[in-house]
């Protein structure tokens, strides 16, 4: 009878064969149970433009990863709805996603580091155009490998630089479609016949849930509108809307389409809708994570897939370490907390993570799930995303919901928790509720952080963006101040993730945390902020100067209720079927703090100051008012900019009480003076790359604030 070999027990008999073992001596081997197969595609090899330091030139691979997700896996059981995935032959649930690898041409020149960076809604954010990011060469100077590989399962293929993954449609047991209870939010930018799904600011160009029926008179269905996220829904008859595409030339009810909504008289800019519906086909967006899993675990780990085609690694990688910014950061946090840093071998997916800007979890395990959401201008407020725990350590106690056990409350169980990095801009203590991640949930106590773990808070900074009074705009009709912060965060980002090589690869504690704290009243409730007077300044629009309103801090932020979705929800692991939507608001809230300001200069007290925030030009605020009337809620995750006055003449004339440029440097070589020592203070507290201090001095030398 002749016996069939998988891979693996080919493996152990060279093994034994090596060893001086016969398979004439020894008794038969019993090939063990099927094991997920991973198979490799390359389409593309490219050279990668550049040449960075001692390693030389890099190379680009693009390709798409083929794997299996086992159902009976204890490690896969987390995954929402698993068991109701369609399964091949070998009893496998299939999945693809999308890849790019940066690899020195010349492996033996690499570091032994692969980075993950995790797209963005399927986008690419980083490295991949060196011309226009140069600081990032320090990486691939370093040796990374960087690896940007698909998460996200509907994400669409609207262009080549998106990276898509395909997971699997859940089905009844005979195979008919599931349906369930869905809801999107609505937010027209400007006055229109019809509106696409999925919807959302953020979610908007994601492949929508289609409804069970184009019906919308059946049980289940309805579009409501508000003007404010608190207000009470409008319900808008059956008879007013539809599942249609139409347009001026194509006017209600147009022609139905369930991708689309069409409204008779059309969608107003000035209301927020809220369209809840019957869906079907939930897709099993968890399989996104072990697919991510076992992605890194191959190139970090294995010589060859699963058809004997060689990893372009193999042997070369001995550490590995993740990388997420807002959304993507939500889901590296939310891989942690459901336990797939544990590898299928049992040891450690990623040595390090880094969170950045992440201040919530993704939900991507839901029934329904909608992994491209997030908070932000009049949307998602309400939105999954707010249910699991942001505490970090494993006993974190939540006494709001009851509930116990942080982010690493599984990795601890499993003792693979890797060295992690939190970072948080302004924006997600106003907008994205990050406070409870340093405090207990009532506000009254500073939590102690695990040691694995440290967080960052990047002082007088938005959600994005690279600072500078270049990136200020201002649409007076859009927000009430101008648009951006000059203070940002991008140098130091990029000296933390160095710091945090060092701590994985070679033992070197990174910089503290540096965060704002109730301790010594960094850390406070919103209305006891108190901001300096700033008054009768401008601000070049169109190149004319637009005069700039007085400021008036309104202490308006984005609460944290505790929601309730439903007794199939469960809601601390962001997973279950959801049957509550919108959900059922509790009446408990947790408690949310934003820093305190300087009442000098209105900059934050605490955190990482960058150059723009120890020598600036200007106060940088963490929010932004919506100019619309009627509308009251903080601009989509901005920041604010209100220069000083040039002179202290023109500083007490207008009654600022700010410093004016004059007296904080005195002359255009006291300004380039400031920031030199504030970029070399920076370097030496490890908190700034060399090259990076050397850029800011010289753009401060080319940037005359002063005579």
């Amino acid at each position: 009878m002749k016996t069939t070999w998988t891979p693996t027990a080919v493996l152990v008999a060279a093994l034994l064969a090596a060893c001086g073992g016969s398979d004439n001596d020894d008794p038969p081997v019993t090939p063990p149970a099927a094991t997920p197969q991973l198979k490799l595609s390359v389409t593309a090899t490219e050279d990668f433009p550049g040449s960075y330091g001692s390693v030389g030139a890099y190379e680009k691979l693009t390709g798409s990863i083929s794997g299996e997700v086992d159902p009976k896996d204890p490690k896969n059981a987390v995954i929402q709805d698993l068991a109701l995935a369609p399964v091949n032959a070998r009893g496998m649930v299939e999945y693809s996603a999308e890849f790019v690898l940066l690899k020195p041409k010349d492996m033996a020149k690499a570091s032994g580091v692969l980075r993950y960076d995790a797209p963005n809604r399927g986008n690419i954010l980083t490295m991949l155009n060196p011309a226009a990011t140069p600081s990032d060469a320090v990486y691939l100077e370093r040796g990374y490998v960087v690896l940007y590989s698909a998460w996200q399962g509907d994400v669409p293929k609207s262009s080549a630089a998106r990276l898509t993954a395909t997971v699997p449609v859940a089905k009844n047991a005979d195979g008919s479609s599931i349906t369930g209870t869905y809801r999107s939010e609505l937010v027209p930018s400007a006055a229109t016949p019809v509106m696409t799904l999925p919807g959302g600011v953020f979610n908007g160009t994601m492949i929508p849930y289609a409804p069970a029926s184009l019906d919308n008179t059946l049980p289940g269905y309805s579009l409501t509108r508000r003007v404010n996220e608190t207000d009470a829904r409008q319900l808008i008859p059956a008879s007013d809307w539809k599942f249609a595409d139409c347009s001026a030339a194509n006017a209600f009810p147009g022609t139905p389409d369930g991708s689309k909504v069409c409204l008779k008289g059309g969608f107003d800019p000035k209301y927020l809708y809220e369209l809840v519906y019957v869906a079907k086909d939930p897709k099993v967006m968890g399989v996104g994570l072990a697919a991510l899993r076992d992605t890194v675990s191959f190139f970090r780990k294995a010589q060859a897939d699963s058809a004997g085609t060689a990893n372009p690694l193999a042997g070369r990688i001995t550490h590995a370490i993740g990388q997420g910014t807002s959304q993507s950061g939500n889901a590296m946090k939310t891989f942690l907390h459901l336990g797939f840093n544990q590898a299928l071998d049992g040891g450690k997916v990623f040595d390090g993570l880094y969170a950045h800007v992440a201040a919530r979890q993704t939900n991507i395990n839901t029934r329904f799930a909608v992994p491209g959401g997030g908070g932000g201008l009049r949307t998602d407020h309400t939105a999954f995303g707010q249910t699991a725990p942001r505490g970090l350590a494993a006993d974190y106690m939540d006494d709001v919901s009851g509930r116990q056990g942080g982010v690493m409350k599984r990795c601890a169980a499993t003792s693979t928790c890797p060295k992690f990095f939190l970072g948080l801009s302004g924006t997600e203590f106003w907008q994205l509720q990050g406070s409870p991640v340093l405090t207990d949930a009532y506000g009254l106590r500073d939590l102690a952080q695990p040691d694995n773990a440290r967080i960052y808070y990047y002082a007088s900074t938005q959600h994005g963006g690279n600072g500078g009074t270049a990136s200020i705009g201002y649409a007076p009709t859009r927000n009430v101040y101008p648009a951006g912060t000059v203070v940002h965060f991008t140098d130091t980002f990029r000296a933390l993730f160095v710091a945090l090589e060092d701590w994985v690869v070679r033992g070197t504690e990174p910089p503290a945390s540096q965060v704002p704290k109730l301790a010594d009243g960094t850390l406070a409730r919103p209305d006891q902020l108190v901001f300096p007077s700033m008054k009768g300044l401008t601000w070049p629009v169109s190149g004319t100067a637009t005069a700039i309103p007085d400021f008036n801090y309104l202490a308006r932020y984005n609460g944290f209720a505790l929601f309730d979705f439903g007794p199939q929800y469960i809601p601390q692991d962001e997973s279950g079927i959801a049957t509550l939507l919108p959900p059922y608001d509790t009446g408990r809230d947790y408690a949310i703090l934003v820093p305190q300001v300087d009442p000098t200069t209105g900059l934050t007290r605490a955190g990482i100051k960058s150059v723009e925030a120890r020598a600036p030009l200007g106060t940088s605020i963490e929010f932004n008012y919506v100019a619309t009337p009627g509308i009251v809620d903080l601009s989509n995750l901005t920041g604010s900019f209100i220069p000083f006055h040039t002179t202290e003449a023109a500083r007490i004339a207008a009654g600022d009480t700010r410093p004016s440029l004059e007296s904080l440097y005195g002359t255009q070589a006291g300004y380039v003076a400031a920031v030199t020592a504030a970029a070399n203070q920076l370097v030496a507290e490890r908190l700034l790359l060399q090259r990076d201090a050397d850029l800011r001095i010289q753009q401060a030398v080319a940037t005359p604030v002063l005579p």
